[in-house]
Formats: C-alpha cells, sequence, structure tokens
C-alpha cells in the first residue's frame, strides 16, 4: 500500500477490492480472505482490513456470515424501478377502511404467512442481548421500581439519544429530547402541538399506513406529494403545493421511506429545511430507518440543517433493537413546550428502567457491529425476495431497490387489481398489503408492499412464488373481462 497517499489506508484496500468484485474477479457468492491473511498480504494492521471490509458492506458488495467470514454479495437484479405518481391538487379528509386495519398490525393467525410487517423478528434481532440490558438496568436502579417516571424521561437516557443523535448529524441538548411510547407516539405530539383540527398536512405519495391512522384521528387533511422510488419526495411539487394550498405540516422519512424505500439526497434535505423555514411550515421527521441505511450519509437527517427550529426529529428502536420495548423520542424545536405539555396531560412518562435498558443498548460499544449485521441480512433478504419476484411475477412488473431497510414496493401491470390479489391470497393463508392502503385516495390499485421482517420462514419463500402464480392468473381473468 502506499503510505504517502492522502487516501486512507483502509480505502485504498477497499476500492482496489471493489473494482475486483465489480470486473468479476472476485465472483458472486467467493469468500473474502480472512481478515488476518489480508492483513499480513497487504502488511496492515487487521483493524484496517476490518474498516475496508466495513465499507465494502456499506456498499452492498460483500456479506457478513456469523462465524463464517466475508462472501461476494449476489449481484442486483436488474429489474424496472415503479413509477412516480401524478400530482394530486388537492387535500382530502382521510378516512382508513377495514382493509388496511385488517392487514396492518392486527392480529393474525399463527398458520398465516405474512408479508405486512417491516419489523424485524427474533431470527434477526438478539433478544438476548435485550433481556439482560433489562436485568442489568433493574439491578442497578430498584428504586425507580417504587416511583413514578418523569414524564420527559430519565435524564441519563436522555443524555444517550444527545449522543446517539451526534451520528443522525445533530448536535441536541439533552434537555429538549421527549422519550415517548414509541415513533408513532412522537409523530401524533407533534402533529398536536403544530396544527389544528382541519388543517392541511402534506405527506409523501405513497405514504406509511400508520401516518394515514394519525391524520384521521386528529381530523387532518391529506395533501399527497409525488414521491420518487430511490430520491424521495419531490421538493418542487411541495413547493407548489406551498404556493396553491394552506399546508401547515409535512410528515416525512427521508431515510427508507414506507413504503418505496427512497433516500433523500442531502442536497434535498438542506433544501426541506431551508423550505420549512421559509414558509414556517413544521417539517415531521421520522427517522426510524436511519439504523438500516448502508452509508453513513444516508443517516444523516434533515434536522440537522434546520437553524430555525421548524423540524421536528421523531425516532425509536422498534426496528433495529427491540419493538417490545415501545420506546420513541422527539426533539420538536419551537414546539417543545408545546409537546412537553400535551405529554403531561395525556400519559405522563414510560418505564424508566426500560429507558434505562435502552441507553445502554445504544452506549455499547457493539452496537454499531450489531447494525450491520442487520443490514447485512436485511440486504441478503431483500435480495433473496427480488429474485422471486423477477422470476414469477408477471411480465412488466416493477420493483423498488432500496439501499437497506426490510420493504420493497411492487408495481404490477395496470391491468391487475391487488385487492383482487390480496383477497385471492388471503383464501390461501398468505397476507400480502394491496398499494390501496398507503394512499389517502386510494391510489396504487396495482401495487403490493412486500415486508421480510417478522419471523421469516423458507415458507415465505414458497409463499412468494405462489402470489406470483396468482398474480399471473388474476391478470389473465382480467385480460379475459376485457376482451
Amino acid at each position: 500500500m502506499d503510505a504517502q497517499e492522502t487516501t486512507p489506508l483502509y480505502l485504498q484496500i477497499a476500492a482496489q477490492l471493489a473494482e475486483l468484485v465489480r470486473n468479476g474477479t472476485l465472483a458472486r457468492g467467493e469468500k473474502m480472505p480472512s481478515v488476518r491473511e489480508l492483513a499480513r498480504q497487504r502488511g496492515v494492521a487487521q483493524s484496517t482490513v476490518v474498516q475496508a471490509y466495513h465499507w465494502l458492506e456499506d456498499a452492498r458488495l460483500i456479506t457478513a456470515r456469523p462465524r463464517s467470514g466475508f462472501f461476494v454479495a449476489a449481484r442486483p437484479l436488474n429489474l424496472p424501478e415503479p413509477t412516480i405518481p401524478r400530482p394530486l391538487r388537492r387535500p382530502r379528509e382521510v378516512s382508513v377502511d377495514w382493509l388496511g386495519q385488517r392487514i396492518m398490525g392486527r392480529a393474525q393467525p399463527v398458520d398465516m404467512v405474512s408479508f405486512s410487517s417491516g419489523t424485524p423478528g427474533p431470527d434477526m434481532l438478539n433478544p438476548d442481548r435485550v433481556r439482560r440490558a433489562v436485568v442489568r438496568a433493574v439491578q442497578r436502579n430498584r428504586q425507580l421500581l417504587c416511583t413514578y417516571p418523569t414524564s420527559a424521561g430519565h435524564a441519563e437516557a436522555r443524555r444517550a439519544l444527545a449522543r446517539y443523535a451526534v451520528a443522525l448529524g445533530c448536535s441536541l441538548d439533552p434537555e429538549n429530547i421527549l422519550i415517548t411510547g414509541g415513533c408513532m407516539d412522537s409523530i401524533a405530539l407533534c402533529l398536536r402541538a403544530a396544527t389544528q383540527p382541519g388543517d392541511v398536512v402534506a405527506l409523501e405519495s405513497p405514504t406509511h399506513f400508520s401516518f394515514l391512522e394519525v391524520l384521521q384521528g386528529l381530523h387532518l387533511k391529506a395533501l399527497e406529494i409525488p414521491t420518487h422510488p430511490r430520491h424521495g419526495i419531490s421538493l418542487d411539487a411541495l413547493q407548489l403545493a406551498l404556493d396553491t394550498q394552506p399546508v401547515k405540516a409535512l410528515m416525512v422519512v427521508p431515510t427508507l421511506s414506507n413504503p418505496l424505500g427512497s433516500c433523500m439526497p442531502q442536497p434535498e434535505r438542506r433544501r426541506l429545511a431551508q423550505m420549512a423555514s421559509r414558509h414556517g411550515m413544521a417539517v415531521i421527521e421520522d427517522a426510524i430507518y436511519n439504523d438500516l441505511a448502508e452509508s453513513d450519509e444516508m443517516r444523516r437527517t434533515v434536522k440537522s440543517y434546520d437553524t430555525t427550529g421548524h423540524v421536528m426529529l421523531c425516532d425509536s428502536f422498534s426496528k433495529t433493537l427491540a419493538p417490545g420495548l415501545r420506546l420513541g423520542w422527539v426533539e420538536a424545536g419551537r414546539w417543545t413546550e408545546q409537546l412537553r405539555s400535551i405529554k403531561d396531560m395525556q400519559a405522563g412518562g414510560q418505564s424508566a428502567v426500560l429507558e434505562l435498558a435502552l441507553a445502554d443498548l445504544i452506549n455499547q460499544s457493539g452496537h454499531a457491529a450489531a447494525m450491520r449485521q442487520l443490514r447485512a441480512a436485511a440486504a441478503a433478504r431483500l435480495d433473496e425476495v427480488r429474485a422471486i419476484i423477477g422470476a414469477h411475477f408477471p411480465p412488466g412488473t416493477r420493483v423498488s431497490d432500496p439501499p437497506g431497510g426490510m420493504l420493497l414496493w411492487v408495481e404490477l401491470p395496470r391491468a391487475l387489481d391487488s385487492v383482487q390479489l390480496h383477497e385471492a391470497c388471503l383464501a390461501r393463508n398468505i397476507l400480502v398489503a394491496p398499494g390501496t392502503v398507503f394512499s389517502a385516495s386510494g391510489r396504487f390499485r396495482n401495487c403490493l408492499r412486500i415486508g421480510v421482517g417478522s419471523d421469516w420462514t423458507p415458507a415465505h419463500l414458497e409463499a412468494l412464488r405462489t402470489v406470483g402464480d396468482m398474480a399471473c392468473r388474476v391478470l389473465e381473468g382480467a385480460g379475459r373481462k376485457v376482451a
């Protein structure tokens, strides 16, 4: 290696290995040299090789297999991406129907093969690690079991969250962080602080089903903004909406949006923060998927560019550590005191013991490694699912290719009714989510969201092949009706 180069040694090694992967010298599925072996070959420290391998992991060029080493990743399948929806000119009342409620998060039969979840199951998480953290928190703070928690959250936990937020590009005062009952709890608090019933709230299209639920519950109107499957919400369309509609707030998932998996480029995030300040609009930023993104750049938030307090940052660790903790947090900028008052009135605090267990988990030196392992497992699962979609779904099917996360957005040929496909699959004990539940206007009737979370088994892969075969039959039936 050239020690005189200004480029760090690990990046020199990573760049050379990346070229070998891309030109096929290192074949897909081939085992990479061990860390010790490569360090000896290159005359560098083993820690330098580890850094290089982590960079290649983030670039999706190699994957780590527990107790087996590093392997060249499978080549990405070249499938066309979903199309961008046209803009809608007017906001509308939100009415969440029974179909969405049946699919998203409601009780399901134990023998149901479900693709509705974007939350990792126990097979991808580490329940024992969480259990040990909870036990330590109880042992060290037994007196907390005999006292009511504070509404804002335990001070030590808020300091840990402020340290964690540095990885999101933010410098936050722990005093301004409020711990909540989850990310959606944070988002609902933000909406209650920044809007009144009847106000217009802009959001991505397609959007997260739970966003629609909370808008309906607070009697707010939804204005759908077109969203690109790779680059996220269209800020030009948002600007047009701001010029023509009384938009009070924007709900947005800049990193790995749900359901598209899009990631806003950093210049667009800066621009969004500036737009919020210029128009006095509250941006409610959901950062729940940031730790599942492949690169540090994707994890930097819109909040990191906020200089006027118009961006409200909401987050939790339900997608990365333990959904059962039911803990989230929010830094609400200029609305912090309003949120504090609302939270005091409605529920008080969460379990201080669980808050301290969470602080322990995110402070651990092994947390970054655990996130890399989770990202690698999720990426492998997404690649496997995309391959099945390419082989078994109807010709003309489009599918997202997100740089992380646990969701795929599938756009089927326009003649196919995904609600009809959902019902046909349900009769076979397979649950898929039709695109209509991700829109306030019932759009995306030829789309599906495929989640690769929950307990994943070989039965899921076979069931997905069945979904593809049934989609072909539904499409054939639609063609006969037209004829």
